[in-house]
């Protein structure tokens, strides 16, 4: 079987020109604050505005080289479906979206905006995968997993390999964990290519999913409670290929609470002029909490999305001021 590492290279090569290499930023602002050189990588930027591209990309693609696919299905709280969407848009492909009814509706709104259908289940995140899953199962209709997918893994490490390439000697990169696709792409690719940085899974309090399975050895059930990282909430599911990968790429872990995320992200707001996500805030408060182990270093954020309502990034910039 080819290895992930192999799948990253071949993605990497494989998503252009629908998936851009962001730039990795340095922020002057937030390097005086913090004490170390902090770079931000700009996933935000991407076209759906949030990482989530680069694995349904390598996904769809993947599928529309082998043909006879003319449809697929996924779930999503967002900015997977939005990705989707997109991509299946550029290849000719009919896409339908599962989401929970607590999926924010500026999400569901661009989703349906590139053109796909969109099913909401009565039920949160893990509910709507498992509904679509049933439903591609039952149609014979190719499913995009949101992370369970070494082709959507793939496409996910590709940031790795870009970050590997921006940063010479750097010694840690901040990552937001849901489902565990991202940090365990980029971190398969960064234990390949620089394997002296060090990987830093960051949760929200409210959300520790893939965290108490970590910390149990085996994938649990954990409750999950509101927050502002909407985009990285949802229960692992069971059997999930994350699992062990996360295992084995995430060198230190962090979790920070609702207050922390929404000054992160008005510390971004406030240093570079960008609106981002609460999943984007969970990185940035992590190395916030953590900057006094990290002095004189030189370190990297995952901005992973800008993906939020307006009145939800205001509501933050006021709960992150006081």
């Amino acid at each position: 079987m080819t290895s992930l590492i192999d799948r990253i290279h071949d993605a990497h090569r494989g998503i252009r020109p629908h998936v851009k290499v962001t730039p990795l930023e340095h922020s002057a602002a937030l390097s005086a604050a913090l004490g170390c050189e902090v770079l931000l990588k700009c996933d935000h930027l991407q076209p759906t505005g949030a990482f989530k591209l680069r694995g349904a990309t390598n996904k769809i693609r993947l599928l529309a080289e082998q043909g006879g696919h003319p449809e697929v299905v996924t779930a999503s709280t967002g900015n997977h479906g939005r990705a989707v969407a997109y991509a299946g848009r550029k290849f000719g492909i009919k896409v339908t979206v599962y989401v929970g009814n607590t999926t924010p509706a500026v999400k569901a709104d661009a989703i349906r905006a590139e053109g796909a259908t969109l099913v909401t289940v009565d039920g949160e995140a893990l509910e709507a995968e498992l509904e679509a899953r049933r439903v591609a199962q039952q149609g014979g209709i190719p499913y995009v997993a949101p992370y369970n997918d070494f082709d959507t893994i793939a496409g996910q490490g590709t940031m790795g390999v870009e970050l590997a390439e921006q940063a010479q000697g750097l010694d840690a990169v901040f990552i937001c964990v849901g489902g565990g696709g991202l940090v365990g792409g980029v971190g398969t690719a960064l234990k390949s290519l620089s394997p002296g940085t060090r990987v830093v899974g960051v949760w929200p309090q409210a959300s520790t999913c893939m965290l108490d399975s970590l910390r149990a050895g085996e994938i649990i059930a954990t409750p999950e409670y509101p927050t502002l990282s909407d985009g990285s909430t949802g229960a692992v599911e069971p059997g999930s290929m994350t699992f062990p990968i996360c295992q084995q790429v995430i060198d230190s872990i962090l979790t920070v609470s609702e207050r922390e995320i929404a000054r992160a992200m008005r510390a971004v707001a406030d240093a570079e002029h960008w609106m981002i996500e609460g999943a984007a805030g969970v990185a940035m408060a992590g190395l916030t909490q953590a900057a006094q182990d990290y002095r004189g270093k030189k370190v990297a954020v995952v901005l992973c999305g800008r993906n939020v309502g307006l009145e939800t990034f205001l509501d933050a910039m006021r709960f992150g001021a006081a």
